[in-house]
């Protein structure tokens, strides 16, 4: 029993940052290495994964459902959530993800946290001090555990200071307040549960740069955020490179098989099963003279056809 109570202690203790390199709840560098592993890249100071912006700007061009089912076929079955209010929806946000965690609030808890806080340097509200570890091209991701009334975690003041600092937007399992504030913001966009007048009351901040829980998706640090229409996808950071391509050839199938179909050149038969020789010639032969459809290098997409069983 006394061995099973130590281990919860020092659970604890990662996750409210008892360790020294922890400060105002960001989990410590180690652990986020640790935890995200697999991405062998570039870093943020934080220990973030830092996908390239150019593979960023890529995504923004692919679908979800595409980056769903390559997703999907390796295994990463909670990566996506819907059921979205969205701020403006012309505007697709795509980026790095800065997690936090937010909880009801406990009073003897906040009062250390934000004790803490202060001595560290930390100003304002917890809800203020992820934004104050944001970069260029971060989205700001937060689990506010769908709270809505008194669950407002920014109006356009933070909504302000978030792009300023981002130049992107955010995605809340909470709310936001100042609709029409934020709406002003040029450039800024919000994926909420909703929209409400009220202040934020009774939520305090638990962790910053934390795996989190967004409805249905798991997210980390550093994942590829791609928020449209039909909700938000998170991709992890070492699985980035690999979707994106796969989605940006699956569009280009598409985009030939459409064409095909409507000069009734091949039939819905021929396009929708294992492709002949016949059909990938022809593939083939549409992207020589359509070579401003394709969004990768050309080297990058032959060396990726090779090992397509098509």
């Amino acid at each position: 029993m006394r061995v099973r109570f130590l281990g919860v202690i020092a659970l604890l203790a990662l996750h409210f940052g008892a360790s020294q390199s922890t400060q105002a709840q960001i989990m410590p560098k180690e652990e986020l290495m640790f935890l995200t592993s697999e991405w062998k890249g570039e870093r943020f100071p934080d220990g973030r994964p830092k996908v390239p912006d150019a593979l960023i700007e890529r995504a923004k061009n692919i679908s979800i459902e595409e980056a769903w089912v390559v997703l999907q076929n390796e295994g990463y079955n909670c990566q996506f959530d819907g059921n979205w209010k969205i701020l403006k929806d012309d505007i697709v946000i795509t980026g790095r993800a800065l997690t936090a965690q937010f909880m009801p609030s406990r009073p003897d808890v906040e009062k250390l946290v934000k004790d803490r806080g202060n001595k560290n340097g930390m100003l304002g509200n917890t809800n203020s001090w992820p934004i104050d570890k944001l970069s260029k091209g971060d989205v700001y991701v937060a689990d506010g555990f769908g709270k809505i009334a008194s669950g407002t975690l920014i109006g356009d003041n933070l909504g302000t200071s978030i792009f300023t600092k981002s130049g992107n937007g955010v995605v809340f399992d909470a709310s936001v307040r100042d609709l029409e504030g934020l709406s002003k913001i040029e450039g800024f966009n919000a994926f909420v549960r909703d929209f409400d007048p009220s202040f934020l009351k009774d939520v305090f901040l638990t962790g910053i740069n934390t795996p989190i829980r967004i409805g249905r998706a798991i997210v980390l640090p550093g994942d590829v955020v791609l928020a449209k229409k039909e909700g938000v996808i998170f991709i992890p950071a070492h699985m980035a490179e690999k979707v994106i391509l796969t989605a940006e050839f699956l569009t280009l199938r598409d985009k030939f098989a459409l064409q095909m179909l409507r000069e009734g050149k091949f039939t819905p038969g021929q396009i929708d099963n294992q492709w002949t020789d016949q059909l990938k010639e022809a593939f083939l032969k549409w992207l020589d003279s359509n070579p401003k459809e394709i969004p990768m290098k050309r080297a990058e997409l032959d060396e990726y056809m090779k090992k397509r069983t098509w």
